[in-house]
């Protein structure tokens, strides 16, 4: 999860840069003009970020805390199954969207349905044997320790 965290830390970067391309590109004016246009902009940014570091086994957070996504049986991942992770990844967010849509919710009462069903989900990830999320399985992906080797422990 700490690598989760520090994603999203890169990803505000990465989305405050390109929403601001967005936003000069399309003459702007007020935060909610072209509000639509944005969301599906910063869908396709996020889906090319993941699709992109998913075929390279790692983004910059995931080397930070020596983590790589493989296939199933360990491969690097094509850029297809790459992809299909990023879509099936938004389950993560569906079901607290689908909720929050009929209601008129206040911005705390949001982000308390958010966190709650973000931990349920990973919390059923230790129902899984291997303890992957559920997404990753049914993406057949998984994600592995990329530790560097000890090399105290190689020169033995």
């Amino acid at each position: 999860m700490a690598c989760w965290i520090y994603e999203g830390l890169l990803l505000f970067g990465v989305l405050f840069i390109s929403g601001y391309l967005f936003s000069t590109l399309s003459q702007s004016r007020h935060a909610l003009d072209n509000r639509h246009g944005l969301q599906a902009f910063l869908f396709l940014v996020i889906g090319i970020y993941f699709t992109w570091f998913g075929h390279k086994g790692q983004t910059l957070a995931m080397k930070t805390w020596h983590i790589r996504v493989v296939d199933a049986q360990g491969n690097a991942l094509s850029q297809k199954r790459a992809f299909a992770r990023y879509i099936v990844s938004w389950i993560w967010f569906i079901p607290p969207l689908a909720i929050i849509a009929p209601y008129t919710l206040t911005g705390g009462e949001t982000a308390v349905l958010f966190m709650g069903w973000v931990a349920v989900w990973a919390l059923l990830s230790r129902f899984h044997p291997q303890r992957q999320f559920w997404h990753d399985v049914l993406a057949g992906t998984r994600l592995v320790n990329a530790a560097p080797a000890d090399p105290i422990k190689s020169k033995t």
